[in-house]
């Protein structure tokens, strides 16, 4: 082709040349002067900072968390010293192995310490049953049914959470004297077959709303009643509530102190928290050492029924009012 042009007189075109090319990466504002080491400072920074915030916020709450144990573990530590040594040391290292501390606090009181922990079982389960039917019929009623004054009726039931057990405590203690009730299980078991506990009739209510009524309807169309529809649909899928449920119940009614000191008189009847302050005597030298020992025995169900519960427990609460 270039023979022919010469040859017919034409002259070369000029090759244009191509410009030379420079490589460049924006930084972090978006600038095409930056470089590649000011994108791996950009990105590298903020990733430290936010691993320094985590692990200023894990220590901090290893901390707080080590205060908020350090009771606990000197309790448990105190256990296992004599009582010339309980008050004196307050660290948490162990001079001396005292174990007699637990044989002679199961065996201190009139009976054996298992005694006052079947009692107070006794009372648990109770409670428990008796939460599980009474709130979870009462939870149904209000969240499905439809009858008069039920808004009414609903924050009255909410008004009795802010309602304090010593403004009850007289005129129910009056009331159960007079059926000769007092110094027996039944004035502490009675009231949760009432659905005395309103935190867990809410609790509850909330659940049934999030279920689908979709799920009624259809069971009503195939000829189920209300009865059928509470027993076959709501409460199977009722589970993490109701696990909910009996883990603070347990919790609440193994603690319960008051009411426990009010009812029962005979040292027979008593529930581990009320055989727990007999250790303590006013007028006499109080045996710390078996106090703190079998106070850490009464804790072991707790802790027992919190750490195969708590996933029960945790989805309970989460689910709980969820559409």
């Amino acid at each position: 082709m270039t023979t022919n042009m010469q040859a017919s007189g034409g002259q070369t075109p000029p090759v244009p040349e191509r410009p030379e090319t420079t490589t460049t990466t924006r930084n972090g504002n978006g600038n095409g002067n930056g470089t590649g080491d000011d994108v791996d400072r950009a990105t590298v920074k903020p990733r430290d900072k936010g691993r320094r915030n985590r692990l200023v916020k894990h220590v901090i709450l290893i901390v707080f968390g080590l205060i908020m144990l350090y009771p606990l573990l000197w309790m448990l530590v105190s256990s296992l010293r004599p009582n010339d040594e309980i008050f004196r040391l307050t660290g948490l290292v162990l001079t001396t192995f005292e174990v007699s501390n637990y044989v002679d606090g199961w065996n201190a009181l009139r009976s054996p310490f298992g005694h006052y922990m079947i009692n107070s079982m006794i009372v648990v389960l109770g409670s428990i049953v008796g939460n599980l039917v009474s709130c979870s019929l009462a939870a149904y009623a209000f969240a499905r049914l439809r009858f008069r004054k039920r808004s009414v009726l609903f924050a009255i039931m909410l008004m009795t959470i802010m309602l304090p057990i010593h403004v009850v405590i007289v005129p129910q203690y009056i009331i159960f004297s007079e059926l000769g009730w007092v110094n027996t299980f039944v004035p502490l078991i009675l009231p949760k077959l009432l659905a005395t506990d309103a935190f867990f009739v809410f609790l509850m209510i909330q659940f049934i709303r999030g279920l689908p009524r979709e799920l009624d309807e259809a069971a009503r169309i195939d000829g189920c009643g209300h009865f059928k529809i509470f027993s076959k649909i709501i409460l199977p899928l009722m589970l993490p509530a109701l696990a909910t449920t009996t883990i603070f119940t347990f919790i609440w009614t193994w603690n319960d102190f008051f009411s426990q000191l009010i009812y029962l008189t005979d040292p027979e009847m008593y529930t581990v928290p009320v055989a727990l302050r007999s250790f303590v005597d006013s007028t006499a030298t109080s045996s710390w050492g078996s106090l703190f020992a079998m106070s850490i025995v009464s804790l072991l169900p707790i802790f027992l029924v919190f750490l195969f519960g708590q996933k029960y427990l945790v989805k309970g609460i989460a689910t709980t009012g969820g559409k």
